[in-house]
């Protein structure tokens, strides 16, 4: 491969890179955004989401009126977008700059996605092709991957602004290499732009977008919710009708009459909803439940990033030999084997973790690498430009996926937990021979205690008040005994006696108390655990049924063993 197409590669690599990585790198520095920001975490999720939902709305008909302008020049343009986006968001000093520098981020990630695949595989031999295509669908899966781990280790040594500052100079070389590298005199397609086909699609793709992340906001019965999935039906429904009568298609349908894209359109979605489902929530279990650190949740997800960047290329090779439906199957077995462990585990172990995730990170690799060999077909010129954008924007939707499943799913497990811990306390407070007042006081602060990490429990329940209160009651009883008495004992004596008697009773109410809230921090632990492991033993069977997708492939022939080396993307 000539020097040239190497470097052109190479920056068709950092645009797929950030583009993907842009969609995660937020999610662990959300608490320190919403701190520097200081505004609530809801509106801030804006920021997360206006990325996902644009680029999913875009990407189809952005990518088609770029062959008419031309697709190196657009792909220049969309960089430059894509910095202008990173350098406002990295300056941001109120959220409605952050949300605009993310729409402009998204804007940009819109032109780059797709065209970097098209761009990258149309320089190079029919030879040549599958490598490319292995190379550019690997960064794809270890940006996702890879987001949390990053995004944690910037926010925590540097400042949540360096998950966009890192785009700017990396956005940078790209461009330079691309003025170097690429024809911008190219010859342009003067074909007629569907724009009801655009419109439609844009609809439809905003509509289902925007409802799957805001569900859980907004309440997934909800007019709103409603209204938005209601429209994106018919206006799918419509498009499919204008794109079979359209003449030059904004989406070409008859990629859908192959097998292989097909398949391969599934198991995208399918795949990176079962990945997302974990590189979001397990994050946030390791941080809000175990009360680690953001740096310490991201690495210890970080074995999934390690196994996609192995078995991704492996699996390229050996789909050669073992044909697409074995290799499918595969990975969506060793999917499932890792929600059964995420589901069984105890998660309070770290190498089990670890175990695990190396499991989901080599089962998702083995898929991530031939899909985007399989995705391609043997599509050429338009139908390549349509391919790689329909393919973004379904990697998008197994992400909204995700998170309008998984993140609900929790928010809803979390409620229940609450609940059912907060029962538990009431039940087991009552059992403590401590005065009413007490009780109530220790029901309060336990339950105020459910969203906080500290492990550690006051010895003394008491003030020195309270104490002495206690005493002086106690005291002023026995004089009123013995006032009666004439060989009553020395009142200092009595005080003496009193204070002993009152702090022996104390330290032993104290113990009861302390013992009631070590057994309650435990039930409340178990109770959040279940809250996140219900998630992935709900799951599994989803997750093992997604294994059949391997038969919407074709059958390998064992006849042609350079098959795929002979496919285009």
């Amino acid at each position: 491969m000539k020097a040239k197409n190497i470097l052109t590669i190479c920056a068709m690599s950092i645009g797929i890179f950030l583009c993907m990585l842009d969609t995660t790198v937020m999610n662990v520095a959300l608490p320190a955004i919403q701190s520097s920001l200081n505004t609530q975490l809801n509106s801030l999720s804006w920021a997360l989401n206006i990325y996902t939902i644009l680029f999913a709305s875009l990407t189809i008909p952005l990518g088609k009126i770029a062959e008419h302008f031309g697709i190196n020049k657009t792909y220049i343009i969309g960089l430059i977008i894509f910095i202008c986006g990173s350098t406002i968001s990295a300056s941001a000093h109120n959220l409605n700059i952050l949300i605009s520098g993310r729409a402009l981020q998204s804007i940009g990630a819109v032109l780059v996605f797709p065209l970097s695949m098209t761009i990258g595989i149309s320089i190079v031999d029919i030879s040549t092709r599958k490598k490319v295509i292995a190379i550019l669908g690997i960064t794809q899966g270890l940006a996702a991957a890879l987001g949390p781990t990053i995004g944690g280790c910037l926010t925590q040594f540097l400042s949540w602004r360096w998950i966009f500052i890192i785009n700017i100079p990396l956005s940078i070389i790209s461009v330079i290499i691309c003025l170097f590298n690429l024809e911008l005199h190219e010859t342009k397609q003067n074909v007629p732009i569907d724009f009801i086909g655009s419109l439609l699609s844009m609809i439809m793709l905003f509509s289902l977008t925007l409802g799957l992340v805001q569900g859980r906001t907004w309440g997934w019965h909800s007019l709103i919710i409603v209204t938005l999935f209601i429209a994106s039906s018919i206006s799918l429904i419509l498009f499919i009708v204008c794109e079979q009568k359209s003449v030059y298609p904004m989406m070409p349908l008859e990629l859908f009459k192959n097998r292989e894209f097909t398949g391969s359109a599934i198991t995208i979605v399918l795949s990176n909803l079962f990945l997302v489902a974990v590189t979001i929530v397990l994050p946030t279990y390791f941080v809000k439940i175990q009360g680690k650190t953001e740096l310490t949740a991201a690495l210890l997800i970080t074995p999934i990033t390690g196994m996609i960047f192995i078995f991704s290329p492996l699996a390229a090779i050996i789909v050669d030999k073992l044909g697409a439906r074995m290799v499918i199957a595969t990975g969506f077995v060793l999917i499932t084997i890792s929600f059964i462990l995420f589901a069984t585990i105890n998660m309070q172990n770290s190498m089990l973790v670890i175990i695990t995730c190396l499991i989901l990170g080599t089962g998702y690799g083995i898929i991530a690498g031939p899909i985007t060999v399989l995705a391609a077909s043997d599509f050429k010129g338009s139908l390549l430009n349509a391919s790689q954008s329909v393919a973004g924007v379904l990697r998008q939707i197994g992400i909204s996926l995700a998170i309008a499943i998984y993140v609900t799913g929790l928010y809803g497990n979390l409620v229940t937990a609450k609940n059912n811990s907060t029962h538990y306390i009431k039940e087991e407070v009552a059992t403590l021979n401590i005065p009413k007042s007490k009780k109530n006081v220790v029901i309060q602060k336990a339950i105020n205690s459910l969203s906080d990490n500290s492990t550690s429990t006051p010895k003394n329940h008491f003030s020195q008040s309270e104490r002495k209160s206690i005493i002086q009651k106690n005291y002023n009883k026995v004089l009123k005994q013995q006032s009666g008495s004439i060989s009553g004992a020395p009142k200092q004596q009595i005080y003496i006696q009193v204070e002993s008697k009152v702090d022996l009773k104390l330290k032993t109410m104290n113990q009861n108390i302390n013992a009631k809230i070590t057994k309650i921090k435990n039930f409340a632990i178990n109770e959040y655990g279940k809250a996140f492991t219900k998630l992935y033993s709900y799951s599994i069977v989803f997750v093992l049924l997604s294994t059949f997708t391997c038969l919407l492939f074709p059958r390998k022939d064992n006849s042609k063993s350079t098959k795929f080396s002979n496919k285009s993307l």
